[in-house]
């Protein structure tokens, strides 16, 4: 349904140390810019983007909206999540651990980037 998903942010230096950081703990790569100056970030099939604002206003993040990356396990999202406080993310929601949802059972780890974008690591559990 989607073919990749852009946020903008404030520091594209310091969201390039949080995001490769995010994406090495899930084994993904470090993101590559381009010549526009956008980060650029392929893993699993999708891909992900950080931008300036072209119209040279300030970044904002979307009040209610949340970014969903799929992991493998557990383990890869307590990984993402340690991954992401330790290069300048926000802890927020509950704790990283297992949740009872209408679609059965999740696991899942939720943060803030450095520019405020709501982010979640989910994994489907058996």
């Amino acid at each position: 349904m989607f073919s990749h998903i852009m946020i903008g942010s404030n520091d594209i230096e310091r969201s390039k140390a949080f995001y490769d950081a995010l994406f090495s703990a899930i084994g993904g790569k470090p993101g590559l810019q381009d010549p526009k100056g956008r980060l650029v970030y392929a893993h699993g099939g999708g891909r992900f983007m950080v931008t300036k604002p072209i119209d040279h206003q300030a970044a904002t993040h979307a009040n209610a909206g949340t970014i969903g990356f799929m992991v493998e396990n557990p383990a890869e999202a307590d990984a993402w999540h340690k991954a992401g406080v330790e290069n300048g993310g926000t802890a927020i929601e509950d704790p990283p651990g297992t949740r009872q949802g209408a679609s059965g059972t999740l696991y899942l780890a939720y943060l803030r980037d450095p520019d405020g974008n709501k982010l979640c690591a989910l994994h489907r559990m058996s």
